[in-house]
């Protein structure tokens, strides 16, 4: 499928955001899928793989982008490699332009503790916004439960720095759908949520999570930092 120009692709996420503002995320997916066909990528932090599990339900084939950002806990590596042997899914492993080595030797060691917005920019943003240059729609697992910053989002969105459609078909499940779906099915968890990381990312910028506190509270600790900036 070739790629769609730009206005088309807002035309296409403006109707689909009223017309599927109340639908299943089953729904939205197969409106992704027959929409967009192999335009259309996943992007997934490995830590539940609920949303993997729901696209390769109905979309198979679909790519999944990982950004492998090389500060990653090593039970997310071994999520990311489960997810590729068992789903009928594409896996992409998204890479920066630098390894951990060469940052460290060109912006010093230890950037994500002096100016984690650089780190998110360079290991996440950068990578990401490169990647999705081969698709015209890509899927999130944002909730609108996670955090105030997230409280807003729809299922259908314009992704205008991007110039994507954005999907996010899980915006309106709770943390407890999330629980419910992935005994039911079966899906595949990373352990961390299982040991207190509600909200799993790079290793030196995740802590665990009081009980009842905020699931990104375990993220940036101690800065007014919430967001890696993917989804701003």
């Amino acid at each position: 499928m070739d790629a769609r120009p730009r206005a088309e692709l807002r035309r296409i996420a403006d109707r689909a955001a009223a017309e599927l503002r109340d639908a299943t995320a089953e729904e939205i997916l197969r409106w992704a899928g027959g929409t967009f066909g192999d335009r259309l990528a996943v992007a997934s932090s490995m830590a539940d793989t609920v949303l993997v599990d729901l696209a390769a339900r109905h979309a198979p084939g679909v790519h999944v982008l990982f950004l492998d950002t090389g500060y990653h806990f090593p039970e997310t590596i071994g999520t990311r490699d489960a997810v590729a042997a068992t789903y009928p899914i594409t896996l992409v492993t998204v890479s920066p332009e630098q390894t951990v080595a060469e940052q460290d030797l060109w912006y010093g060691p230890g950037l994500y503790a002096r100016d984690p917005d650089k780190c998110c920019a360079l290991r996440k943003i950068a990578p990401l916004d490169a990647a999705l240059e081969h698709y015209d729609a890509w899927l999130t697992g944002v909730r609108r439960d996670e955090s105030p910053t997230r409280a807003d989002t729809p299922v259908i969105g314009w992704d205008d720095r991007r110039g994507k459609v954005k999907v996010s078909p899980l915006a309106g499940w709770t943390a407890d759908d999330v629980a419910e779906y992935a005994v039911r099915q079966g899906v595949l968890l990373n352990p961390l949520l299982a040991d207190g990381y509600l909200s799993v990312g790079c290793r030196p910028c995740t802590t665990r999570v009081d009980p009842g506190a905020d699931p990104r509270s375990g993220r940036w600790t101690g800065r007014a930092k919430t967001e890696c900036g993917l989804h701003l």
